[in-house]
């Protein structure tokens, strides 16, 4: 650090020493004048000539000491203001401007110091960043595998799970029909009972499964409103009268016919409803009420219009426990329940209303719950449905069978490589005096197609080895003499 320049070397000290001078110059001037007392040319130009030559030397000292210096000053600020970090050119004045010039070259060097602290340590996140960005994108990748190995897995084991649920269910349904005395169909009944509700679990937990890997699929077809809910109701009537409560279906005039959606799913949340408001209900009734807004045709840019799309409404009410308030926000969750205590009265697993909400709103559709503990709940379920007009009856074509056929027993192909479900459907088939053949695999569904007689139905599996369901019915029906051959996809 320079040390500041002396007071004698100063700007003020230059400039009183000037203004001394002058005053000086003027004070001889006017006593030269009056000493005289008479004006002369030649000391008047004199007099004008030395006053100019003092006036340039006053500027050319001015430019020198304080305009050029400043102006050094103001031209390495400006270049610090836009980023440039170079050092101040500084006139060698030894006065107050040299020393802020020397200051401000300190303080460049600081901010170049800075700048270069920054810069590393810019370039050290820069690269932290990219190591963090592609560890990130790894686990990403990874994460996505073992995401894509989850949802192989599911389908894999939905059907690994329920084939042989299927199989144990359809042997026990066998066995019922049978003769056995009251104390083995009581204990083969219990056991029904149970492997239905064993399903049922492997059901909900496959199917949030399937929804959580994006692997649930909603269908657009048209089906017919109304059958569609009332055999959904009407298939807890038994339980509702079992605990002697009232079981009651309304449906508004103003809902749609027929509607274009997944019928399945619909069947599925009004099951998961009715199921628990019939289990949380002791006395009274469960009401299922319908409605449906007017259908509103929505205009699209080229004119056209789509089918009128009208908001349904499932309304299932009950007089059962409640739900507390603090509670109706988290009985969407999986695996919670209004009551999770382990003494609970009610047991089951949590998933029903999980499942509920996340079908309603993979269709587009929200629910609400209303709710007070003690005197009951309304949950209401809304879903958008493009509203079609209800098909005429079809004059559909029989095709006529010969008089010599009527008494001959219907020839069915089985195609199923699980040897459990095998023995089920023809436990069941053979019951009705159906002649059946039975194939492993698509191939040996061919070979015995073309060996044998021909069939008049095909119960097709889908997921079988060597050739599977699909790929076996398309053979065949690319081949003239099955075209019209009725196949029916059998699955566990």
């Amino acid at each position: 650090m320079s040390p500041s320049p002396q007071k004698h070397r100063s700007l003020a000290s230059r400039f009183s020493f000037f203004t001394g001078l002058l005053l000086v110059w003027v004070v001889t001037v006017v006593l030269l004048w009056d000493h005289t007392h008479t004006f002369s040319f030649f000391a008047g130009i004199v007099l004008i000539a030395f006053t100019l030559s003092i006036a340039f030397l006053i500027s050319r000292f001015t430019m020198r000491v304080l305009t050029r210096p400043l102006a050094l000053l103001r031209e390495g600020i400006t270049s610090v203001q836009q980023g440039v970090f170079k050092p101040i050119q500084i006139s060698e004045t030894n006065d107050e401007i040299q020393d802020l010039g020397n200051s401000f070259n300190r303080m460049i060097e600081e901010l170049q110091r800075t700048n270069r602290e920054i810069q590393q340590h810019r370039d050290l996140l820069e690269d932290r960043i990219r190591q963090r960005t592609e560890e990130l994108e790894n686990a990403m990748s990874t994460a996505l595998a073992a995401s894509q190995a989850k949802s192989d897995f599911l389908a894999n084991m939905s059907h690994e799970l329920r084939t042989p649920m299927n199989g144990l269910l359809g042997m026990l349904d066998v066995t019922l029909e049978s003769q056995l005395d009251d104390e083995q169909r009581e204990n083969l009944e219990t056991a029904h009972r149970s492997a239905y509700s064993l399903l049922a679990l492997l059901n909900d937990i496959l199917d949030l499964s399937k929804i959580e890997a994006g692997r649930m699929m909603v269908e657009q077809i048209p089906f017919q409103l109304r059958p569609v809910l009332e055999d959904c109701v009407k298939s807890f009537q038994a339980r509702a009268q079992q605990k002697k409560i009232a079981l009651h279906f309304t449906i508004d005039s103003a809902a749609p016919a027929a509607v274009i959606g997944d019928p399945l799913r619909l069947r599925q949340i009004v099951t998961n409803l009715v199921s628990n408001a019939i289990k949380f209900t002791e006395h009274g009734f469960v009401a299922v009420l319908i409605r449906a807004t007017p259908p509103e045709t929505v205009p699209l840019p080229n004119s056209e219009n789509r089918p009128a799309l009208a908001q349904v409404s499932i309304q299932v009410r009950d007089t059962g426990a409640g739900i507390d308030n603090e509670k109706l926000d988290s009985i969407f969750d999986k695996f919670t329940q209004a009551d999770g205590s382990i003494t609970r009265k009610y047991g089951g697993t949590g998933l029903g209303l999980a499942i509920t909400k996340r079908l309603t709103e993979l269709q587009g559709g929200h629910v609400a719950v209303e709710s007070t503990l003690g005197v009951g709940s309304t949950f209401t379920v809304t879903l958008p449905y493009p509203v079609i007009e209800e098909p005429a009856p079809s004059q559909a074509q029989v095709p006529e069978i010969p008089e010599s056929e009527w008494s001959r027993p219907a020839r069915i192909l089985v195609v199923e490589d699980n040897v459990v479900n095998q023995k089920v459907v023809l436990a069941v088939l053979r019951k009705r005096k159906f002649h059946i053949d039975v194939a492993n695999d698509g191939r040996e569904a061919l070979s015995h197609m073309e060996a044998s007689e021909p069939f008049d139905l095909i119960l097709m599996d889908v997921q079988m080895p060597i050739l599977d369901g699909l790929e076996t019915t398309r053979i065949i029906r690319k081949d003239p003499r099955w075209s019209s051959l009725p196949i029916l996809a059998m699955t566990a």
